[in-house]
């Protein structure tokens, strides 16, 4: 299984828990595991989510935050398109297109593997290179 990337969007104040939750239900769905997780990521506008900060924290990976305008580049790979995201980041998927942008980094051509999951309060993609 090759290495992948998890994208977050989320609430204000959305807890660790709820993020990981998520994230473990969306591995399972798709018969992947976390030991192949290598980052997470979101955009510069969740820089003070404590949520996702101790999620990266307990997973012993690294967040990612980056500018909408580096998300929206990934617009055409996205599987759905927000308007309501849009208005509020500037990128029509928060998830989707911060996992593209991890996945981007590393070598080869990013891809989604699981297109964005939703939850209450946040969405959860993973992405990886290929």
């Amino acid at each position: 299984m090759p290495a992948f990337y998890a994208g977050f969007g989320c609430r204000r104040g959305c807890p660790a828990d709820h993020l990981e939750r998520l994230l473990r239900d969306a591995l399972a769905a798709h018969g992947l595991q976390l030991a192949q997780l290598r980052g997470i990521a979101s955009i510069d506008l969740k820089a003070e989510e404590a949520g996702l900060q101790a999620l990266a924290s307990r997973l012993g990976l690294a967040l990612t935050l980056f500018p909408s305008v580096k998300l929206h580049a990934f617009e055409p790979l996205l599987s759905h398109r927000s308007a309501a995201a849009f208005n509020h980041s500037g990128c029509w998927g928060v998830a989707e297109s911060a996992a593209l942008a991890l996945a981007a980094q590393k070598k080869g051509t990013p891809r989604l593997l699981v297109p964005r999951q939703v939850g209450d309060r946040a969405t959860v993609a993973l992405a990886c290179s290929r």
